[in-house]
């Protein structure tokens, strides 16, 4: 069963901000290299956010995307720079 894929208006606002070169790459990746996926376990460096195991969080690059996670529904959130630690 494939992932069914959605998209918050804050990650498409999210994204239209990121630099050029940062846009093109996680464009890349969301709307093309994750339509290959067949579970969300298969996301690169994924990460539960919260104790109700819906929300999560992976990187590309520099960059941490948010995700929820219902079924095989997939809702992107976020995308925003990794903090300097």
């Amino acid at each position: 069963m494939k992932l069914e894929v959605r998209y918050a208006r804050s990650f498409l606002r999210d994204l239209r901000n990121l630099e050029y070169a940062a846009r093109e790459r996680i464009y890349d990746f969301v709307f093309e290299e994750l339509t290959q996926l067949n579970t969300i376990q298969d996301l690169p460096s994924i990460q539960r956010i919260s104790s109700d195991a819906i929300f999560y969080r992976f990187t590309v690059d520099n960059y941490l995307i948010g995700i929820e996670v219902t079924g095989n529904i997939v809702k992107f959130l976020r995308v925003l720079p990794k903090p300097d630690i």
